[in-house]
């Protein structure tokens, strides 16, 4: 018996290690190879990854969940992390994050366990990145949006076809100021036959800052801080201001996947002025035929008296198409009340827009406190008395709208969210036999949000449909305004199917679970049972099952 026993033992140890190294060994590879290519996961912009099959609303708690590591870089991260599943590097294939910096870096780190596989600059030589003090002419000199450098800004796409990240890359020497569009190969992070290319461009019109009829793009009053856009073999890159300095217009610039060759030049307001494009850093959204969607911000809307005009497009909800060399307007919508609008500063076009997934409308929102909901193709255009559109939804006044929304679709229940700053987390019912939000049914979180001029960014993980795996993720300053002051963050884990129910918050957990200064307008990424937040402490935390 004792020998029956001792060889019982024995097994049972066997099998012991063998279940702790196979624990180990998932510590470091990955059964899930999930990508996110782009802002907010897909041309949506819904912000939603319904692929991810490891975290739950069971495991994601204080006891199982929390930070597993952080990716260090050289300075702040503006744009959103982007994850490509299966890449052919280091000998093996591996799930990458790559994360640009305001530094002009771009770095590449295995996904699940943080090595680091490559580092790169991509400052034009004998250059520096832009500083916010180099906007001299911004908020009357004293520029504040930024803390520092303003190098790569918005957010980067990836072609995994054609195992290519394409991004915008500022320098200057003090004097010149040029932006780059570069195209990096993501295996090795060296620059592709032809990258990277000077972005300029020229667009005939007599509105502010042209020189005999031609307005010419201006790199240093030009912000791109929108992300980057990729649909059916164009990139298309999109330019604001830097408050509000001008003479400045919005720019759409499309350039050849392959070539880097420029094909199309829009300019919003050519006979105006201002009409910036940012959406919160949010990137314009697509459809598969190549229609572009996206919202204004301030700037002169229609020529003269004629406010339907489509030359000049301030304050207005787009449909674009491509045209031979530019963008035709196909559709728009813009509020009846835009000159109130432009006069107070309650821009249409702050907060970053998505198409609702296999419908036809188009979520927006303004500085008011209203939500449009538009038919994305047949907008609405422009009434002095009224606005013809789906529906309106309005939150609290002058909300501002300085974040990202997000959206969800489980079993029973459909929501859109939204935590405008000084205001309640708020989840939305959508119906599908009326097509319209259940307004009067709002959800609203009970926990104390995001304060000041600046909301929070919100993001969706779940395994498709499957009751008790969505979840909503969170990121905000904790405290503070983090408009013009770097300010500490947080990250908050809802139930999305019940947003009452807080799962998890990584400033209610251990000191190690802190993430450090909120990354504005940079929505956390959630891939392959983790999630990667850019922070302005130079670092992306890593969170997933401890």
């Amino acid at each position: 018996m004792l020998q029956v026993k001792n060889l019982f033992v024995l097994i049972f140890t066997v099998l012991l290690i063998a279940a702790c190294n196979k624990t180990n060994n998932n510590s470091t590879t990955n059964d899930q190879h999930i990508s996110v290519l782009t802002q907010h996961n897909n041309n949506t912009r819904s912000g939603w990854n319904n692929n991810e099959t490891k975290l739950t609303t069971s495991n994601v708690n204080a006891k199982t969940f929390g930070k597993l590591f952080a990716l260090s870089v050289d300075d702040q991260v503006y744009s959103q992390p982007l994850v490509v599943g299966n890449v052919p590097i280091t000998g093996g294939t591996h799930n990458v994050v790559y994360i640009a910096t305001v530094n002009n870096s771009v770095y590449a780190f295995n996904a699940d366990d943080g090595t680091q596989y490559w580092q790169k600059s991509f400052t034009a030589s004998g250059m520096r990145p832009p500083k916010n003090t180099d906007m001299t002419g911004a908020c009357g000199g004293g520029y504040q949006d930024f803390s520092g450098n303003i190098g790569i800004v918005g957010t980067p796409v990836i072609d995994s076809t054609l195992q290519t990240m394409y991004f915008v890359a500022r320098s200057t020497d003090g004097k010149t100021f040029v932006e780059h569009l570069h195209a990096i190969n993501i295996v090795t992070g060296n620059e592709n036959t032809g990258s990277p290319v000077k972005i300029t461009a020229t667009y005939k019109g007599t509105g502010g800052g042209n020189v005999n009829g031609t307005i010419t793009f201006n790199p240093q009053t030009a912000n791109q801080r929108s992300a980057l856009t990729l649909v059916n073999g164009t990139v298309y890159v999109t330019f604001s201001s830097h408050c509000d300095w001008g003479p400045y217009h919005g720019w759409i610039l499309g350039y050849d996947v392959s070539t880097l060759v420029q094909k199309i030049v829009y300019n919003d307001t050519p006979n105006g002025e201002a009409g910036g494009i940012w959406q919160s850093g949010g990137g314009i959204a697509a459809d598969a035929q190549g229609n572009l969607y996206f919202v204004i911000g301030n700037g002169t809307v229609g020529v003269g008296t004629d406010a339907a005009n489509v030359l000049n497009r301030g304050e207005s909800a787009m449909k674009l198409t491509p045209s031979g060399s530019t963008l035709t307007v196909s559709s728009f919508f813009t509020p009846y009340n835009y000159q109130v609008l432009e006069a107070d500063d309650l821009d249409y076009g702050t907060l970053g827009a998505f198409l609702i997934p296999n419908t036809n409308l188009f979520f927006t929102g303004c500085k008011d406190g209203n939500l449009y909901i538009i038919n994305k193709d047949i907008m609405g255009g422009v009434s002095a008395t009224k606005n013809n559109i789906a529906q309106t939804i309005f939150t609290i006044t002058d909300a501002n709208m300085h974040c990202q929304p997000t959206y969800y679709k489980g079993t029973t229940k459909e929501f859109a969210y939204i935590w405008a700053e000084n205001d309640k987390l708020r989840a939305i019912p959508f119906n599908r036999t009326t097509n319209l939000f259940d307004d009067t049914k709002q959800v609203f979180g009970t926990t104390s949000g995001p304060t000041g001029q600046n909301g929070a960014v919100l993001s969706v993980s779940s395994n498709g449909a499957l009751d008790g795996t969505g979840i909503l993720w969170a990121s905000y300053a904790a405290s503070g305004d983090a408009e013009h002051t770097v300010s500490p963050g947080i990250l908050r884990a809802f139930n999305a199917n019940d947003i009452t129910k807080e799962l998890w918050n990584n400033n209610a957990q251990t000191a190690a679970d802190r993430s450090g200064n909120y990354a504005k307008f940079a929505a956390p990424t959630i891939a392959n049972g983790k999630v990667y937040l850019p922070t302005f402490s130079n670092q992306v935390g890593v969170y997933g099952l401890k």
